[in-house]
């Protein structure tokens, strides 16, 4: 583990592209999408949809963690979790959330601000029935944030439903799992840039529902 002395001189100097806002894209939905294809296309990227969700209970405090971006409409970001874990307890507390990209090969970040809200019980379920069936079965098995008191209850709990729909096609989706999604009215795409004065371009959505672009200062 590095010391003190050796972390304050780790750093990496950026400069393999630029953001200009006269060519940023009008709707930055449209912008991400371009961002975001860049993004899968780049081989050293594993894995271009995680993102980190932020969130805040009633009692305000920040909480966040990695999740996954499971699809994307001009409305809004799509996410998959448990209802009843930390998470889903804070968005039904407080439905204002933030999403977070950061793709380092390209150096890039999206940030994005806004409201969630839970997507039909249709989404949901076919979204489910996508999923390996080891996933659809582990949804079931854990109960999101509880205290458990070994790893071994998580694993007899799956051995047991793995009995219990070894012969079954489709498995039910529980109703303590689904989806969200986050419904923007800020988005702002960052771009490094050499001696840390980087690129800022922000969307923010006005009064009348259009969006307003405009450089930040790093």
């Amino acid at each position: 583990m590095p010391n003190s002395e050796k972390l304050r001189y780790l750093r990496k100097n950026y400069g393999i592209s630029v953001l200009e806002l006269e060519k940023m894209e009008a709707d930055p939905y449209t912008e991400f999408k371009q961002w975001f294809s860049k993004a899968l296309s780049c081989e050293e990227i594993d894995e271009a949809n995680i993102m980190v969700l932020a969130s805040s209970g009633e009692n305000m405090q920040p909480s966040a963690r990695i999740v996954l971006l499971k699809g994307f409409e001009p409305d809004g970001l799509i996410f998959y979790t448990n209802y009843k874990g930390r998470k889903g307890e804070q968005l039904a507390e407080n439905p204002r959330a933030s999403l977070l990209f950061f793709w380092g090969p390209l150096e890039r970040q999206v940030r994005i601000e806004g409201k969630v809200e839970k997507v039909s019980p249709e989404a949901s379920d076919e979204y489910f029935h996508s999923r390996p069936k080891g996933s659809q079965l582990g949804a079931i098995a854990s109960e999101q944030s509880t205290e458990i008191p070994s790893r071994k209850v998580l694993e007899d709990r799956l051995s047991e439903l793995e009995k219990k729909y070894a012969n079954t096609d489709k498995i039910p989706r529980p109703e303590h799992w689904g989806g969200y999604i986050l419904k923007p009215h800020y988005w702002e795409f960052w771009q490094g840039r050499p001696n840390r004065l980087h690129d800022r371009i922000a969307y923010q959505l006005d009064g009348s529902g259009e969006w307003k672009m405009s450089r930040l200062a790093p």
